[in-house]
């Protein structure tokens, strides 16, 4: 809850405010503990004069001092460090001689200079202007390190998407090229409805390639409504040759999953089990819910892992690793991938995901 006058943003977050803040606040404190002081050791109120002039003095000093020390602090360390130090000394002796010339005014009423002032003030100076100093550089470095840490953690994450996004972009261009392959092929046979109606179906999977993220996540009812337009296009190829079905039971409708995840499988479906038969084969998808997990198996009739690969059919080895890598980014190690040959005959792969299906942007 949002307390009244206050406001939620980060205290250091606008780092001249807080400058400004704790500057006052501290020197403020300051000037109160000494008047206390003062007034329980019996001082008269006469002690107030010189002891606001010196509170402004410090004020001054150090409002200097962090000019300097800002400048210094992106310097190389040893420029850093000698050079605060020497302002530190310069600043403790100037904050000094100022004390003294007060104290000497308001007690000797223009006498002589009193050095035993000066040496005096010498020490509670030099204390109070190295714990600024030392509070300044502490508060300053810390920032620094939460900047570096932002930085970091937001690197990673233009990492990470830039991981996703390659790797799901890897899987576009072997698709694209059969299918425009296959444009070509219709047009010069003249078949013009037919390429008119694939290119139709071509743009709609194109289109929702652009409006989803590469690195967004969708529902599963979007996912299989996708690979349905991608088999439209492959049925278009293969004709009877190419059969399919979907077995997605209700309840996983509206897990997410990254967009274009299942695609890959099918293509690989399409391009070890439908291709070099010539019968064709038979592309399933089933999906189920696992207690809190979502079980998704896609699965063919087609030769498996032992059966002969015609020399036309090459392999580009981007596929399942590429998959395997696109869900240990969506989901770490709370996730399975398995894959081989099914005793009836046929290849199969299951994914097990954690179900996720709140609403989220994309």
């Amino acid at each position: 809850m949002k307390l009244p006058g206050l406001s939620n943003q980060p205290f250091f977050d606008d780092k001249n405010r807080a400058f400004w803040t704790l500057q006052t606040v501290g020197w403020t404190f300051y000037l109160l503990l000494r008047m206390a002081s003062g007034i329980g050791n019996g001082m008269s109120a006469a002690f107030l004069i010189p002891l606001i002039v010196s509170v402004a003095a410090g004020y001054s000093i150090t409002l200097v001092l962090s000019a300097v020390f800002r400048w210094l602090i992106a310097r190389r360390p040893i420029v850093t460090w000698g050079g605060a130090v020497a302002a530190v000394l310069v600043s403790v002796a100037a904050y000094s001689l100022i004390d003294a010339w007060v104290f000497n005014m308001m007690d000797r009423e223009g006498g002589t200079f009193n050095g035993a002032l000066f040496l005096g003030s010498i020490t509670i100076n030099f204390l109070l202007i190295a714990a600024w100093s030392a509070l300044y550089f502490g508060i300053n470095f810390y920032i620094i390190l939460e900047q570096r840490a932002d930085e970091l953690l937001n690197l990673e994450s233009q990492a990470s998407a830039a991981q996703l996004a390659m790797l799901r972009y890897q899987l576009n261009p072997h698709f694209l090229f059969n299918t425009l392959n296959s444009i070509s092929t219709l047009v010069l046979l003249k078949q013009t409805e037919r390429a008119n109606a694939m290119l139709s179906r071509l743009s709609s999977f194109l289109r929702y390639t652009l409006v989803y993220e590469p690195t967004a996540q969708v529902t599963l009812a979007q996912e299989v409504e996708t690979l349905k337009l991608y088999l439209d296009i492959e049925k278009m190829r293969f004709e009877e040759r190419l059969k399919t079905e979907f077995d997605v039971d209700p309840a996983v409708a509206k897990a997410r999953l990254p967009s274009l995840l299942l695609q890959p499988l099918v293509e690989n479906a399409v391009k070890y089990a439908v291709t070099p038969q010539e019968e064709g084969a038979e592309i399933k998808l089933e999906a189920r819910l696992v207690g809190d997990r979502v079980r998704i198996v896609v699965s063919d009739s087609g030769p498996g892992l032992n059966g002969p690969v015609p020399a036309t059919i090459s392999s580009t080895g981007v596929g399942l690793a590429n998959i395997r890598d696109r869900l240990a980014q969506a989901f770490g190690d709370d996730q399975m991938l398995e894959y081989g040959s099914r005793a009836g005959g046929g290849f199969a792969v299951t994914l097990e995901l954690p179900y996720r299906g709140e609403e989220k942007t994309i």
